[in-house]
């Protein structure tokens, strides 16, 4: 029951619960027992730094807190391996699915140990999309360049989604099931699983400016291949002209 979940408020729309932090403290338990020397980077423990710093792990261990705290059956635990400054592995996991969508650099992508691709979406028209809306400071400054893009490429597309897990939508674009998304200010730990996913599943990533500073900015626009350019197009339309940072 979501009413007995203990839930504290790191900021304005920003919640944590102490299956965050149990979940996050068992998986950093085992990173520590396997890689001892090896950094972490935990959304709830922060930067934590082992003798090797040349290895991160990147963690989100409940990427769609506010849907778990309400009750909705969508969220994962996402986990990034990063090594001097290149993602090399990934998994997203959805328990509530039992779907564990893994990739590692120069392998490809697969769920559940089958391989997976991008669609063969080649425009907008016919096209799903996904995004996540801008409740917080400083991307809730850009809502109406925001909702000027969602509105052109919801009307030149098939429809939006918005399920609030940015990890899952980066992993069901890695296995066809959307064709493009983008979305601003996200974190390390929302993005970095997934866009080794994407990569490795035959799509294309970038930030806002066509560039790969999305990690930092956490500004970023993912497509198929034949997708990518028009999607971009739309996206630095009207947000172009936006640089977030962490």
């Amino acid at each position: 029951r979501s009413d007995l979940i203990k839930i504290d408020e790191k900021g304005r729309n920003d919640y944590v619960t102490e299956t965050d932090h149990a979940a996050e403290k068992e998986i950093i338990y085992h990173l520590r027992k396997a890689y001892p020397d090896h950094s972490i980077i935990g959304e709830e423990s922060g930067y934590l730094q082992g003798e090797n710093d040349e290895y991160q792990w990147i963690i989100d261990p409940l990427d769609g807190t506010t849907n778990f705290i309400h009750g909705i059956p969508h969220f994962a635990v996402s986990i990034g391996c990063r090594y001097k400054g290149k993602l090399e592995h990934a998994v997203v996991f959805d328990p509530m699915r039992r779907e564990e969508f893994t990739a590692s650099r120069g392998r490809g992508a697969f769920l559940n140990g089958k391989r997976i691709r991008v669609s063969g979406r080649v425009g907008l028209a016919g096209s799903l999309v996904a995004t996540g809306i801008p409740f917080n400071k400083p991307s809730s400054d850009h809502m109406e360049p925001y909702l000027s893009c969602l509105t052109e490429l919801a009307t030149q597309s098939s429809g939006i989604r918005r399920l609030g897990v940015a990890s899952l939508d980066l992993a069901y674009l890695a296995a066809g099931r959307v064709d493009a998304f983008w979305e601003m200010n996200l974190k390390p730990w929302d993005i970095a699983a997934g866009v080794l996913l994407v990569k490795e599943a035959g799509g294309l990533v970038s930030d806002f400016g066509g560039g790969e500073s999305y990690m930092d900015s956490g500004n970023i626009v993912c497509a198929t291949p034949k997708l990518f350019k028009p999607t971009l197009k739309v996206v630095q339309k009207h947000l172009g002209h936006i640089e977030t940072s962490k």
